[in-house]
């Protein structure tokens, strides 16, 4: 039996919702990846202060860690794909903590972007991981996203 722990950020609670769905039908742990300074509210102002932290490859400080990830075997990452890439809190979590050898399953919440690079990202932060095929999900359509998510579930083999 794997030790799974579902960890997740969130900004507008899309990503919140399918991390929810994943960790109730697979079960383990769920943590809510946080940075210690919240974004601001303001739609307009997070993408300026999103664009900006990814060109120069800010990670921010993050308000609570995860106490023993060495015990966790697979490790579900969600995120909303913030230009074509993961949020610099998702960045600064994955190279937080030494992944090596774990099984990461990307997930994210979009409005048209899809996965974009954010797989590779997470390739590239955990270069001794297994980085198993990501999962999309329209941010209108986190709602009515069971299906989606169990079919996926199933193809990587975690259900």
């Amino acid at each position: 039996m794997k030790k799974i722990l579902v960890a997740y950020f969130s900004h507008s609670g899309n990503t919140r919702e399918i991390a929810g769905q994943i960790h109730k039908m697979v079960g383990g742990d769920i943590f809510e990846i946080q940075p210690f300074k919240p974004y601001p509210t303001d739609y307009d102002a997070v993408v300026e202060q999103a664009k900006r932290e990814l060109h120069s490859d800010f990670r921010p400080a993050l308000k609570v860690k995860v106490g023993n990830i060495g015990q966790y075997d697979v490790v579900f990452v969600g995120y909303p794909n913030w230009w074509y890439a993961v949020p610099r809190p998702v960045a600064a979590f994955l190279s937080g903590y030494n992944l090596s050898g774990k099984t990461i399953v990307p997930f994210c919440t979009h409005e048209g972007s899809g996965l974009s690079r954010t797989v590779s990202d997470i390739s590239s932060l955990c270069p001794k991981s297994t980085v198993l095929d990501g999962l999309a999900i329209r941010g209108k359509d986190v709602n009515s996203a069971h299906e989606k998510l169990s079919k996926w579930l199933q193809k990587i083999a975690i259900t």
